[in-house]
């Protein structure tokens, strides 16, 4: 399956460097790294006492829900341990599994809340660099999925892993941007693979927004990235019937679940 990206039309939404002042971004410099420091630390430290209990729960695919369950439990005090709770806005239900659920993605703090607003078990996709975290790996050896997207074979063969969980009723979550944007809030164009994936097996989308995770977790490679405590907001949009649509379809369906993504970012960070 041939994974491509394709570029939006115009920007609507403001680029983060754009909405920042110069005098906040260096008067909070250490406030914003010891936030991002004790995070860190709750995340390593819970990783470390969770460790055993998630290798035993990852030996058999039969201990994936129970796993998926505790990766729930380790999201939400991970929301409350890093003083980032979520408050979601349901716009719509989550229809029966599987669906695609595509997640703009602005912020590692993306992965931790998918877990505390999806209640069902999923399969994410996430980048092939994961698997070489320390401990975090064992996540993506099996139960979830990890993409090479720099190689076109192994990409495709990720995506085959995915249309076979959802043969298997289990919906699959991804960013369909590949990676975070380095302009967020302003998303990267999406890729095909979701899209293409979800007109093949005729499931449906379920949108998601997440509005500012990239104020409250910046890259944390970046000294100087944001980072402070506040309420992380999540949109759940209506899904999205991808039933009758064939791979000519897959351009419009795209742009439409950009431009749902898209629509709350619009409103809260709309380009000057």
């Amino acid at each position: 399956m041939h994974e491509s990206a394709h570029t939006a039309p115009g920007h609507q939404v403001a680029e983060g460097e754009a909405l920042r002042s110069p005098l906040r971004k260096w008067a909070f410099a250490l406030p914003r790294l010891l936030f991002k420091g004790w995070f860190a630390l709750a995340f390593a430290l819970s990783l470390v006492v969770l460790y055993l209990p998630f290798r035993m729960l990852l030996r058999k695919p039969s201990g994936y829900p129970a796993a998926f369950r505790l990766m729930r439990g380790w999201a939400r005090f991970l929301g409350i341990a890093g003083m980032m709770p979520l408050r979601v806005e349901w716009k719509g239900q989550l229809p029966p599994s599987p669906y695609v659920v595509c997640i703009n993605h602005s912020s590692y703090l993306d992965i931790v809340h998918a877990f505390n607003v999806l209640p069902e078990y999923f399969v994410f996709l996430g980048k092939h660099e994961l698997l070489y975290w320390p401990l975090f790996n064992i996540f993506f050896r099996d139960m979830h999925i990890a993409v090479n997207r720099s190689n076109g074979a192994e990409a495709a063969r990720a995506l085959m892993r995915a249309g076979r969980a959802l043969d298997a009723g289990i919906s699959v979550g991804l960013f369909p941007e590949g990676t975070i944007s380095g302009h967020a809030p302003r998303m990267l164009p999406f890729k095909d693979g979701a899209f293409r994936l979800a007109v093949k097996k005729q499931v449906p989308i379920v949108p998601i927004t997440f509005v500012n995770n990239w104020l409250l977790f910046g890259d944390p490679e970046q000294p100087w990235s944001r980072g402070r405590p506040g309420i992380a907001r999540a949109v759940v949009h209506p899904a999205v019937p991808t039933r009758g649509l064939g791979p000519a379809d897959v351009d419009n369906l795209r742009q439409r679940v950009f431009d749902t993504i898209e629509s709350p970012l619009r409103q809260a960070y709309p380009r000057p």
